[in-house]
């Protein structure tokens, strides 16, 4: 078969689930032939998931990973006393879990109401060793996540309080609705508590912020939770972000 006819052929013959869905062209899935798409879709569940709801807790056996279809997960980590942290957010088309791990070292929890994707954890990773282009798109996402850890270390230990509210806004902006020319608009997925738990402030401080980013007009907010950017370049200098 021709190479440059062999994407169009694997398409239509992949399942029209597959075909339709994000993490297909943008995830991981996207790695995968038409052959290996069946074999996992014959094995996979797509399920929604309350916001609220755990998708999997800190020490439990893993069983599945999933792809996130839609909605935001936070992830978080606690300590022997009960105190927790939120260690970060994850998106569609993003990937969740880590292959070879038995026992998750997080709490996943839907912050949104949110709908993913699960898998086997056996036969992830039998592709996992099988597929090297499988395993390079989940390394790419690896590296990813570890590079949006390492600016947010940047964020929590340098940058001030409206500097902090404004990179967590560019943080969903960016993924909830990618940044536009002229204007980009979404909901927050997080309570203030929890953006005041994820950026290491005070609920006070998140307010005063948000409030002082509306006066300013870099913000817009509606309802409490939807939140306009008229210009996303003011919110990134806002930020700090060269």
């Amino acid at each position: 078969m021709d190479t440059q006819n062999s994407k169009p052929y694997a398409d239509i013959e992949a399942p029209q689930v597959c075909r339709a869905c994000e993490a297909r062209h943008g995830g991981v899935c996207g790695s995968l032939t038409a052959a290996q798409l069946v074999e996992l879709n014959k094995h996979s569940t797509r399920r929604k998931v309350e916001a609220g709801s755990e998708v999997i807790g800190q020490g439990e056996q893993v069983s599945s990973y999933s792809n996130i279809l839609g909605g935001v997960v936070k992830l978080s980590k606690m300590m022997a006393d009960g105190r927790q942290q939120i260690v970060g957010l994850q998106f569609a088309p993003d990937f969740m879990g880590r292959p070879f791990i038995e026992e998750s070292s997080l709490t996943a929890e839907a912050a949104t109401d949110a709908e993913i994707c699960a898998f086997p954890r056996a036969l992830i990773d039998r592709m996992v060793t099988e597929v090297p282009d499988f395993e390079r798109k989940l390394h790419s996402q690896s590296l990813k996540e570890l590079d949006e850890a390492r600016d947010w270390m940047l964020t929590l230990g340098r940058k001030t309080a409206q500097e902090k509210v404004a990179s967590f806004l560019y943080l969903i902006a960016t993924h909830i609705d990618p940044m536009k020319a002229t204007s980009t608009t979404f909901d927050l997925p997080l309570s203030r508590a929890d953006i005041a738990d994820f950026l290491g402030l005070t609920i006070e401080t998140v307010s005063r912020q948000m409030t002082k980013l509306r006066k300013e007009g870099i913000i817009v907010i509606e309802n409490n939770r939807h939140v306009i950017v008229p210009d996303p370049r003011r919110l990134r200098n806002a930020a700090g972000i060269d």
